[in-house]
């Protein structure tokens, strides 16, 4: 009920309620008039627990039977989810009494709001009659369910398959011991065809050896039917799954009809690399089916069969019937040989149904504009365009109109670089910003200055509701609600300090709770921390010493993203009779909002383990009962993993796998572990690859095989990874660039010079920037001048590197003098490579250098670059407005410092937020502070808005100028910024300011600004970096005032409730699907 409640749905009405718990109409035979009473007391007072309505224990009115036949409306919502736990015991066949099938579909509807949790309270064992019923609710929520819920359910419903038809069972012997079947054997054939349908889609969960205990003409049937590809529409599988699969089913194939058997295959067809040319119509089925593939490497059979079916010099007519969405993977030169008007055509069916490469959009507005100058461009030219406004020059973005750009923003995406959109903004200069902000949306939205946000008319949030806002203009807008509404604040959630959340009222700290969960990935570790901190004092304020007397149902009222920051003296206080409640919540944690060095990740840990271990040895515990430490497994010490009985040890390093973060300094022994349980990583079958690779160090990953099957598993698991080691992505490339034998692996030396190729060059991606500059120097200059597009983009090559690919580029272009902007385009990056005076030399264009504003530049090269923008656009620093500063983003501090005072200060102002991470030395950024402080002011007067727009501009401020801003104002800094700042200057920050940074600008300290600080100061930033609080643990002792503060309802137990609403069920059911 609670997550009901945090959507904001009102509580039902009275009457409407009245009507249902007293309806005279309903037959009586099951549940008399008390048992009603009872009930009804018992869902108003879970209600105002929920909703912190103080009269909703009154009872309501008494009224004449009312009928509620019409649409069920929200407020329902909360009858259905307090049925919810009772509904799931009973159609898991967990009651004593069975349902009337006419029944039985209310009762399922009624229990799906089970699945909205993230753990699963699965029977042990169903009755073969409600089976299959069960089996059935599951498939239809596979789609909400996380992964791990899928392999919690796929492997429950194994085990009650074995045990019904198979009479033996497969579970652990911990949970076998007391049952009278025996264990099944091995060869047990418990995958029946029956058994696949009722498993459906969770069969992508199975384990590849559960595949060989189904019989071949099983497989082959399930294969040939359509039954797999109709039950796996969403599943997920890892790679020696599929594998398996895909090696069973081509056991089955004739090879006559690629194209059914590529239907069949389902999801399975975007690993099936082993596509041949098809017909036009087979091309067209296939390619549909490919464009619902998440897999960089099946991009190069979608290419092969589009170039297939471009090679016999289709009708144009015919290009986009069958290319549909994979139009976008013709090359730039095919898209200009189809005819204008039919390009025009497919361009504006498709809409943003397709992403098209920087190339291809320049290609595809050329091809448009028919060999016109922008000057030249017809109101018709810019109509045709809109589809792709992306790609527009600022030239033509200079002819469009207001209206034109307010009404057709289809073409522009969140990809859309953001000094175009500052130059479409300025078209509508005549709009006041009550208006933009009420006209706009999208991509638009960010690029609004933070300042001409203080003048705009918002005191609700109707109109931010489903918006994106920058931190920086969050921080305006929610100073201008009237009333801080945290469950609706949505992005503008960044915006809210700790100052705010201190000092919300007692009455409206559950709706701050509450809307903090709701809106969690807006929300930054500190201000968790604020929020938590408030939650607590609150809860002492109740009673004296909570933490230590708290209950059960106390400590089930709290939400664990809160939980998770209770100061470790409360959490040792922590009675052991929360344990089960405690286990349970943690088991679901997501750390996430916890700081890395966080005192309470070990206090959490500790005391679970405490919990579970009850004063046993390490060595008694199960997996199952490890398991309920979820991601606090991360956070246990090598040394209490390695007295845990050597199975469940296994078992729980393939769980660590999954970690979010496991401790640095457990890293070592946590890799001596694992080489010690599973052996060399050298000697790793793909399979166990696929279970512990993420906990592999450097070494290990560079010992792993060389095989394709490896292979398959490291592109899966960097897919999974937000932060991939570099290790793992050079071992891909080697993968990809050498052969897959062991005993190419041992002439490893023998093929370090390897040429690049095309297809390599795109399957790698970013990784090309593993290539020695000997194996660059070796790329032809066919070879080259095809992956461009490619290299263009990747930031990070060598100076040696770069070196090779601008003499690549010279030999393919000609000499620098001679290269046009076109050119300039499609080098990108690559121009890293040449020379200060040659980059002067470039035909740079505005467009071209915002492009060219994530590679990474020097001073001087920033300065060289903006010398041949200004020659090439005819620029003046004094003419320059808001857009052009955007559009040159990092390259404003290639300016010399007469140059820097000529700029529009208000202009600066109006940009500044729009230049994100700009990344310039400390030299340059100094050079750049006077028109920082011209557009901003004194820095002593800045608040939090101002600071997080500037973003790494204020690292040039000297110590002083850092040492006089607010405290409260340095959680806003950008992370970036604070490398930057040189460690003289860091030192000038007060204890205040740092203890203030909060933890992950805390955590970008580098080592040298660290020694640069007193000890004091250390203090200061450790408690920022841990997140600890300053002042005591202990509450204020005052009395409690019987307030209900947290989420969530009383602990009722379930089987207590179902006992007697099982029979008001389906009655209740009646009323709401009505």
């Amino acid at each position: 009920m609670w997550r009901v409640a945090v959507t904001g749905v009102a509580a039902p009405d009275a009457k409407l309620l009245a009507a249902i718990f007293k309806n005279g109409g309903v037959p009586m035979d099951d549940m008399s008039s008390e048992q009603y009473d009872k009930l009804q007391a018992i869902f108003l007072h879970v209600l105002a627990s929920v909703t912190g309505d103080k009269d909703a224990n009154k009872e309501p009115p008494r009224l004449p039977p009312m009928d509620v036949s019409e649409k069920m409306e929200p407020s329902m919502c909360y009858l259905r989810a307090f049925v919810a736990p009772a509904a799931w015991m009973i159609v898991t066949g967990q009651g004593e009494n069975s349902l009337d099938a006419d029944d039985y579909d209310a009762v399922k509807w009624a229990a799906e709001p089970i699945f909205q949790l993230k753990k699963l309270d699965l029977p042990s064992k169903v009755d073969g009659k409600n089976m299959k019923e069960t089996m059935s609710l599951l498939q239809d929520m596979y789609g909400s369910m996380s992964e791990n819920q899928r392999t919690q359910v796929s492997k429950w419903e194994k085990e009650q398959i074995a045990e019904e038809y198979s009479k033996c069972t497969m579970k652990p012997p911990s949970e076998s011991k007391s049952m009278p079947m025996g264990r099944c054997k091995p060869s047990e054939q418990w995958l029946s065809s029956e058994a696949m349908d009722m498993m459906g889609s969770y069969l992508s969960a199975v384990q590849p050896a559960d595949l060989d205990s189904s019989s071949k003409e099983t497989m082959c049937q399930l294969f040939s039917s359509g039954r797999f590809r109709s039950k796996m529409k969403k599943a997920n599988m890892k790679p020696s799954l599929r594998k398996k699969f895909l090696g069973k089913f081509k056991e089955c194939s004739k090879g006559n009809n690629v194209a059914e058997d590529m239907e069949n295959l389902g999801p399975l067809a975007c690993f099936n690399y082993d596509v041949p040319d098809l017909t036009p119509n087979d091309t067209k089925k296939a390619l549909a089916q490919l464009d619902k593939c998440d897999n960089r490497l099946i991009k190069k059979v979608k290419k092969r069969l589009v170039n297939s079916f471009m090679s016999n010099s289709p009708a144009a007519q015919s290009v986009l019937d069958v290319l549909n969405k994979s139009l976008s993977l013709l090359s730039p030169k095919q898209l200009s040989e189809i005819p204008t008007d039919k390009l025009r055509e497919y361009i504006k069916k498709l809409g943003q149904s397709v992403k098209w490469t920087k190339k291809q959009l320049r290609t595809l507005v050329k091809k448009q504009l028919g060999g016109k100058k922008c000057k030249d461009a017809s109101p018709e030219d810019l109509e045709a365009l809109k589809p792709i406004a992306e790609g527009l020059p600022r030239c033509l973005i200079k002819k469009m109109k207001a209206k034109d750009i307010l009404n057709n923003t289809a073409g522009l995406t969140r990809k859309t670089k953001k000094g175009k959109l500052k130059a479409m903004l300025e078209q509508m200069k005549n709009m006041s910003i009550s208006d933009l902000v009420e006209k706009l949306s999208g991509p638009f939205l960010p690029v609004l200055s933070p300042e001409r946000l203080k003048k705009v008319n918002i005191t609700s949030l109707s109109k931010s509701d489903n918006d994106v806002w920058t931190q920086s203009q969050a921080a305006v807008l929610v100073k201008k609600l009237l009333v801080l509404t945290f469950r609706k604040l949505h992005s503008l959630i960044q915006g809210v300090t700790c100052k705010m959340i201190d000092e919300v009222a007692d009455r409206d700290v559950q709706d701050m709770a509450q809307g903090i969960v709701e809106n969690e990935k807006w929300v930054s570790k500190m201000q968790a921390k604020c929020a938590a901190r408030k939650i607590f004092a609150k809860l002492e304020k109740e009673r004296s010493n909570y933490f230590k007397t708290i209950t059960e149902d106390e400590l089930d009222r709290i939400d664990i993203f809160f939980l998770l920051h209770l100061p470790p003296k409360k959490v040792k206080d922590l009675p052991d009779s929360v344990c089960p409640t405690l286990l349970d919540k943690l088991e679901i944690a997501n750390l996430s909002k916890v700081p890395f060095r966080s005192p309470c990740r070990p206090a959490l840990a500790q005391k679970a383990l405490r919990c579970l271990t009850q004063e046993k040895d390490l060595s008694e515990l199960t997996f199952e009962s490890v398991s309920k430490l979820g991601q606090f497994l991360c956070e246990l010490p090598p040394s209490k993993l390695a007295n845990i009985a050597p199975d469940v040890l296994n078992s729980s390093l393939k769980a660590m796998a999954s970690c979010q973060h496991i401790p640095q300094r457990y890293r070592k022994e946590i890799m001596a572990l694992v080489t010690k349980n599973f052996g060399k990583p050298s000697d790793w079958s793909a399979e166990t690859v696929e279970s512990l690779c993420p906990l592999l160090d450097d070494d290990g990953i560079a010992a792993l095989p060389n095989t394709t099957e490896v292979k398959d598993v490291i592109v899966y698991t960097l897919s999974h990874l937000f932060d991939p080691p570099k290790a793992l992505r050079k071992k891909l490339f080697d993968l990809s660039t050498a052969g897959t034998s062991n005993a190419v692996r041992r002439k490893r030396a023998a093929d370090s010079i390897t040429e690049p190729t095309l297809a390599v060059i795109e399957d790698l991606e970013r990784d090309n920037v593993f290539w020695s500059p000997e194996q660059l120097d070796r790329m032809s200059k066919d070879t080259f001048l095809a992956g461009l597009e490619t290299l263009e983009e990747i930031p990070d090559f060598s100076e040696k590197q770069l070196s090779v690919l601008s003499k690549k580029a010279v030999e393919a272009f000609g000499p620098v003098s001679q290269m046009t902007e076109d050119d300039v385009l499609q080098l990108g990056c690559i121009i890293q490579g040449f020379s200060n005076s040659d980059l002067e030399q470039l035909p740079l264009s505005l467009d071209a250098v915002e492009e060219l504003a994530l590679c990474n530049w020097t001073d001087s090269q920033m300065e060289s670059v903006w010398k041949a923008v200004a020659k090439h656009e005819d620029l003046k620093p004094q003419q320059m407005g808001a857009s052009h500063m955007v559009a040159l983003n990092c390259f404003i501090c290639g300016l010399n410092s007469d140059e820097i005072n000529q700029l529009n200060a208000a202009a600066f102002r109006d940009a500044v937020g729009s230049m994100e991470n700009v990344r310039c030395s400390f030299k340059a950024l100094e050079k750049v502070k006077p028109l920082v402080l011209s557009a901003r002011g004194d820095p002593s007067t800045w608040e939090e808005a101002e600071v997080s727009e500037l973003g790494n501009f204020l690292a040039g401020l000297t110590g002083k100028e850092l040492a006089s801003m607010p405290p409260s104002v340095l959680p806003f800094l950008s992370k970036t910024c604070i490398p930057l700042i040189p460690p003289e200057n860091i030192a000038a920050f007060s204890a205040a300011q740092l203890s203030s940074l909060g933890p992950d600008n805390a955590a970008m300290l580098t080592v040298q600004q660290r020694a640069a600080l007193t000890d004091e100061q250390r203090n200061a930033l450790e408690r920022a970096e841990t997140g600890s609080d300053d002042g005591s643990d202990d509450g204020s002792g005052e009395e409690p005032n019987n307030t209900t503060i947290m989420a969530g309802a009383p602990s009722l137990s379930v089987e207590g409730v179902a006992a007697f609403v099982k029979p008001a069920l389906v009655l209740l059911m009646g009323f709401l699907l009505l």
